[in-house]
């Protein structure tokens, strides 16, 4: 860097990420369609025509880099297998706040075992464990947002 060399992940990743940005805001026709048939994206009329760049970026973005893909395979390849979990954290997800798991119900205690197998039988019980909520405004709710 020093010499005047970019690192390797922005000459591979940013300076892509930023030619695109720049070619959709400057609203250069020629580039735009240049990266778009390069990458092997098809971007519809709508989007391609819309006033806002943004909207064009996003259908470009969306397609050449999606989130959803690159999320699921980071959770996939970094989150550790549920079968490895210690009987000592299944104690501890278990148990809300100051109680111990040997305060809990004999029913919920049970579900220890379950909890640890991970079995998909029929006769298994079904958990769902939140690890976090948001609170969302009602009008950001797919339902309310206006077609």
């Amino acid at each position: 860097q020093s010499k005047g060399k970019k690192p390797l992940f922005v000459q591979l990743v940013l300076d892509n990420v930023w030619s695109l940005y720049e070619a959709v805001m400057k609203r250069d026709k020629e580039k735009i369609e240049k990266i778009v048939t390069s990458l092997g994206l098809r971007i519809g009329a709508r989007e391609s025509q819309h006033a806002d760049p943004k909207v064009q970026l996003n259908a470009i973005c969306s397609q050449w880099l999606p989130v959803s893909d690159a999320v699921l395979s980071m959770v996939c390849n970094k989150i550790p297998s549920p079968l490895d979990i210690t009987a000592e954290r299944v104690e501890k997800l278990m148990c809300v706040g100051a109680r111990t798991f040997d305060s809990l119900p004999p029913e919920t205690q049970e579900l220890k075992s379950a909890f640890m197998k991970c079995s998909s039988e029929g006769t298994a019980p079904v958990i769902v464990f939140v690890s976090k909520m948001f609170p969302v405004d009602a009008k950001a709710l797919p339902q309310n947002k206006p077609r």
